[in-house]
């Protein structure tokens, strides 16, 4: 019996594997307890971690270096290939105002972070670590011990046990804070929901509308000069000619629009009133019934070789047998004009005879099986690039050292580009959810598993003996103090509904159990698409925040 003891307690390749699996296997299992409904996910590895750290199941500190290092890349790596395409649309409209919250509950839970530190004494690493786990962002975590690898040389415990010790209160100070400004503000969900429903604006993505044409300024002209006119993206898919006894046809660029003529046309959401204002008035029309000729079918683009092209490039806009009216993109529908770009995994709505459709399937691909094969070259010369990126020292205006984006912010860097601008250079960076999301937890596992087993020797030393539970009330006050005074603001100020306020205070905290209490609390989609709209730019500045702190205060 005595193999069993030097597997579980000894050294080697086969005992640092197993320890690695069984805590990320207990972590997982204790991932699905839930109390109330809020879990505290897979921070339970970390959890199980120290436990076994505790207990002596350790691994050699090369080995374990290795597998934190190497998960916070595929970690921060697959979490950059997700938000890249929407990071800089964030910034755009009502985004502004969504990130300038939540990049004040940031700065304001750095300022608190730096006041408790000098008043108490305790370690910039420290503060930095606990910091990182009342706002549960495990990137920042990663960032701010490789960070202080780089510049000391050596590892510092107390980061990851700060984590440790603050992360429990950072998902549930949130949600306090929460239903703390809900009760200040006296909120009551039907009132909000009617003002809402009041406000003027429109949600992302594109409509189908019919519209009978009486503008005279248009009569007589072609559809693409009708476009360029109105100085706004639309797609007029069919037409239905008075002239002809109501013949419905594929609307082409040359097709010319006669006085009481009826068209389908595809806009954005936000152009709908404009264009029906300009092209006549908005009728009920039933196409199906009645353009019994015509189909209209979905297409995956599964072809690399279409990748970055706009839809004229391609020749598939202003056609004379069928039409591109939207496309799909990530759940979001875009109208489909003639500098539209496609991507690998956009699924396109063509309209026309089954003939051509057929045509245009042929070039687009529409094959799973080729979107089922993993697509390897983006994923680890994106982590090649972003490892090259991380190790470039660079200097910064009263920083006595060089600094260094590394193994946190040089893939994130790297990830966000290649997802938004990849294509425009023919590269493919399209990975299925599914793969995604394999990759992203994996990487999570590892580092928080390596993390755990490195912290938990000095756990109850550090935390029991040494007084660092009074951690745990640092932690709620980073946690909700920057929420508190920011959302109010936010609510009494900026006037911002408290169904956005709840997904923008839970973004800026990249904190999924916050998401998940304000999604159920809400019963809309609203506070995921403030989340969506201010986690790449939060997660980012978590990251970038964490390096500096670390860099300016060691």
């Amino acid at each position: 019996m005595d193999w069993i003891e030097k597997l579980f307690f000894g050294t080697g390749i086969a005992h640092s594997l197993l320890v690695v699996a069984l805590v990320i296997a207990l972590g997982v299992l204790c991932s699905r307890i839930r109390v109330k409904g809020i879990s505290f996910g897979v921070t339970w590895i970390l959890f199980m971690g120290i436990v076994a750290g505790h207990f002596g199941m350790t691994a050699g500190k090369d080995v374990l270096e290795f597998i934190r290092e190497f998960g916070l890349v595929l970690f921060v790596y697959s979490i950059g290939l997700q938000v890249g395409p929407s990071f800089f649309s964030s910034f755009k409209k009502a985004g502004l105002k969504m990130n300038a919250v939540a990049m004040s509950a940031i700065f304001c839970g750095v300022a608190v972070t730096l006041a408790i530190s000098f008043v108490e004494g305790i370690p910039i690493p420290t503060m930095v670590g606990i910091m990182s786990g009342a706002v549960t962002n495990t990137p920042g975590l990663g960032a701010a011990q490789q960070t202080f690898v780089d510049i000391t040389g050596r590892d510092d415990p107390s980061i990851a046990l700060g984590y440790a010790v603050a992360y429990p209160m950072g998902v549930v100070g949130l949600i306090l804070s929460m239903m703390i400004i809900k009760g200040v503000f006296k909120v009551s969900f039907e009132r909000e929901r009617l003002d809402i429903n009041r406000r003027e604006g429109a949600k992302a993505g594109a409509s189908r509308i019919s519209i009978r044409l009486d503008n005279p300024s248009i009569f007589g002209r072609k559809i693409e000069d009708v476009i360029k006119v109105s100085g706004r993206h639309f797609v007029i898919s069919r037409v239905s000619k008075k002239s002809n006894a109501g013949k419905i046809l594929v609307a082409g660029a040359d097709t010319v629009l006669d006085p009481g003529d009826i068209i389908l046309v595809v806009a954005d959401n936000k152009d709908v009133d404009f264009i029906t204002t300009f092209l006549g008035e908005k009728v009920d029309m039933e196409w199906q019934k009645l353009d019994t000729g015509l189909e209209a079918r979905r297409i995956m683009i599964t072809n690399p070789k279409v990748n970055g092209y706009t839809l004229a490039r391609l020749g598939l806009f202003g056609g004379v047998s069928f039409n591109i009216t939207r496309v799909n993109r990530a759940g979001i529908d875009l109208v489909g004009h003639a500098d539209l770009a496609l991507q690998v995994g956009d699924r396109v709505t063509v309209v026309g005879t089954s003939t051509a459709i057929d045509t245009v399937e042929k070039l687009l691909g529409n094959s799973m099986m080729r979107l089922r094969q993993p697509n390897l070259l983006p994923i680890f010369l994106g982590i090649f690039l972003g490892v090259l990126l991380g190790s470039v020292p660079f200097a910064l205006p009263g920083v006595p050292q060089s600094v260094k984006l590394g193994l946190a912010g040089g893939p994130l860097v790297v990830s966000i580009l290649l997802s938004r601008f990849g294509p425009n250079f023919k590269l493919v960076t399209y990975t299925t959810v599914s793969a995604s999301l394999m990759l992203r937890e994996i990487g999570i596992a590892l580092f928080l598993a390596a993390v755990g087993i490195g912290a938990g020797a000095d756990f109850v030393k550090t935390v029991v003996d040494g007084g660092g539970y009074v951690w745990i009330f640092y932690g709620i006050l980073i946690t909700m103090l920057p929420m508190l005074i920011v959302g109010a603001c936010a609510r009494k100020f900026a006037k911002m509904d408290y169904f956005t306020l709840m997904g923008v205070l839970a973004g800026g905290s990249t904190n999924p159990p916050g998401l998940a209490y304000a999604n159920t609390a809400a019963a809309n989609d609203m506070p995921a698409v403030a989340y969506a709209t201010v986690y790449p730019l939060s997660m980012f500045m978590r990251v970038l925040l964490a390096q500096l702190l670390i860099i300016f205060f060691v």
